[in-house]
């Protein structure tokens, strides 16, 4: 069993131990083009999670990675069968409840690693930052850490030749031949300001993609996975080792 994982803890473990950072991964359950499962966010974040925490972990980080939430943010997947939306307002109360506990246990670093573009915790983590003014509340998104055009030749953000390049190193066993899956072309907003993401609306998932992907998943392969999973999970664990050992009393200079 792995000490810095939660769920593989007992209690003769954590009696006396004390962890200085806790690491909540957080996924969503909802469709991934023709050949990846709903799942794909909550295996990616777990896989994530658990190589950069033992890399952290080897390097002396003391840190505990929590279960994954499995639903996230899918407001604008409402008519995709079985897509599960956790709206934003009820990631607001699981958080504070959760925050709760770790505030009280005497956590004082907290890190969001999330794994799904329609997650987005800024807002909340100010507005939490209020209630726990002691702790130290932080998220990151793993799929924004590294520059993907130097591991892959497709563009996208969903169910792409990234997403299926980790799947296929992670769970291989999960990813159906490529020859199974949609192109993933993703249809323009015709308002110029939305096409040029200056502005923002949120995107109607049945009326801009055809096969739920965005992004053309059939140059994926389990070497282009594995590359960039290696040095993802390498500089994920220098982010945990870096809050680990940070002064929160000196984090400006």
């Amino acid at each position: 069993m792995r000490p810095y994982i939660l769920s593989e803890c007992t209690w003769k473990d954590l009696k006396t131990k004390r962890f200085d950072l806790a690491v909540l991964p957080w996924g969503a359950t909802e469709a991934h083009n023709y050949h990846l499962p709903y799942g794909t966010d909550v295996y990616e974040a777990n896989a994530i999670a658990a190589e950069s925490g033992k890399k952290a972990w080897e390097n002396g980080a003391q840190l505990v990675v929590l279960p994954t939430i499995p639903f996230g943010v899918n407001t604008g997947q409402s008519d995709i069968y079985l897509d599960m939306n956790m709206n934003p307002s009820t990631q607001m109360a699981v958080l504070k409840d959760l925050l709760t506990v770790l505030n009280r246990q005497g956590f004082q670093k907290f890190l969001i690693l999330n794994s799904h573009g329609g997650n987005d915790f800024k807002t909340l983590l100010r507005e939490l930052g209020l209630i726990f003014p002691k702790m130290f509340l932080s998220s990151c998104n793993w799929f924004q850490a590294l520059d993907k055009s130097k591991y892959f030749e497709e563009k996208g953000d969903h169910a792409d030749e990234m997403e299926t390049s980790i799947m296929m190193h992670i769970n291989p066993e999960f990813v159906l031949p490529l020859s199974e899956a949609g192109s993933g072309k993703e249809k323009k907003n015709l308002i110029k300001g939305f096409h040029e993401q200056w502005a923002w609306t949120e995107r109607k998932w049945s009326q801009v993609s055809k096969d739920t992907g965005i992004g053309n998943p059939k140059k994926s392969t389990p070497e282009k996975g594995k590359k960039f999973f290696d040095d993802l999970t390498d500089k994920i664990s220098e982010l945990i080792q870096d809050i680990c050992k940070a002064d929160l009393d000196h984090l400006y200079e």
